[in-house]
């Protein structure tokens, strides 16, 4: 399945060869899907699974894109995991548990700053909720390439 995915990816990496490396082009596309993925779930849980603006979960009270934002990074983090270890950084030497500690550390952190600009757009800018996400997207990313190139899954010399 990898070698197949490998094989698919890069048919289409001569149109990119001269923009960037081929680790960044794969962790792009991957990362791609990987988005993609979770903005649908996001969409999908605020506008059916949590249609009203405030969520009660027994005691605790979340605002409604909170909520959506968890169960979107929550269900994003394995699939993101999985392409990242097996397709993107196939270089890095770390043992696999190791790799899934860092990524979930990286994880926590991109998601708590989706969440801190999300909350922010919402909030104080009155954007909807699945504008803001798409908007943070951008800015997570970025973080994220950095942070599992060169702390979850990096090469040791």
């Amino acid at each position: 399945m990898k070698d197949n995915i490998h094989s698919f990816l890069d048919v289409f990496y001569p149109l990119f060869r001269r923009f960037m490396p081929l680790e960044t082009f794969r962790y792009a596309a991957c990362g791609g899907i990987n988005t993609l993925f979770g903005l649908a779930v996001f969409y999908c849980s605020i506008r059916w699974v949590f249609p009203e603006d405030v969520v009660h979960f027994g005691y605790f009270a979340f605002e409604s894109y909170s909520a959506s934002l968890m169960i979107s990074g929550f269900s994003s983090f394995c699939l993101g995991f999985i392409l990242n270890k097996y397709i993107v950084f196939i270089g890095s030497n770390l043992k696999g548990r190791i790799q899934l500690f860092r990524y979930f550390l990286s994880f926590a952190f991109n998601l708590l700053l989706n969440w801190v600009l999300l909350k922010f757009l919402v909030e104080s800018l009155s954007l909807d909720a699945f504008l803001g996400q798409l908007m943070t997207t951008a800015v997570v990313i970025t973080a994220s390439y950095f942070s599992q190139k060169h702390f979850s899954f990096k090469v040791k010399n």
